[in-house]
């Protein structure tokens, strides 16, 4: 599974002008991707890494706080693009991305799993032409490989 993770002060997602999922931050806006290779362990994995990743400034050096340590709110929008491969020619590949029968139920993993280790979790809709707007703060993006 990867991850592109940026630390935000608010975030949203729309789907045919409805807003289907929001955060005020400070929080976590997470695009998620699947390959073939993913399990549901994989997805527990990830969500844990992202609940306890030490991102938000704590006052002092060394202090670095995590969405667990915050309370902090994460939106979590299924992104198979994130395998998307253009290394060659001008059109990229998606052959390592996942199909969605097998994507969908991990990325609703992650978010099953980050709601029971106590995080309050907005979504995107699966599969949707989803827009996505964000305060990235910082700005702050990072990339998880599981």
């Amino acid at each position: 599974m990867r991850a592109v993770v940026q630390r935000v002060t608010e975030a949203r997602v729309t789907v045919a002008g409805e807003s289907v999922g929001a955060i005020e931050g400070p929080g976590l806006c997470v695009l998620v991707g699947v390959t073939h290779d993913d399990t549901p362990a994989k997805a527990a994995q990830l969500a844990r890494k992202l609940w306890s990743l030490r991102i938000f400034d704590g006052g002092e050096p060394g202090g670095e706080k995590s969405c667990s340590d915050l309370g902090a709110p994460l939106l979590v929008i299924s992104q198979f693009t994130l395998y998307g491969d253009a290394r060659k020619g001008r059109r990229p590949t998606w052959n390592a991305a996942a199909p969605g029968p097998v994507a969908e139920p991990l990325v609703d993993e992650v978010v099953t799993q980050l709601r029971a280790l106590g995080a309050k979790v907005e979504t995107g809709r699966f599969g949707a032409d989803m827009q996505v707007s964000l305060v990235n703060d910082g700005p702050f993006t990072v990339v998880v490989e599981i």
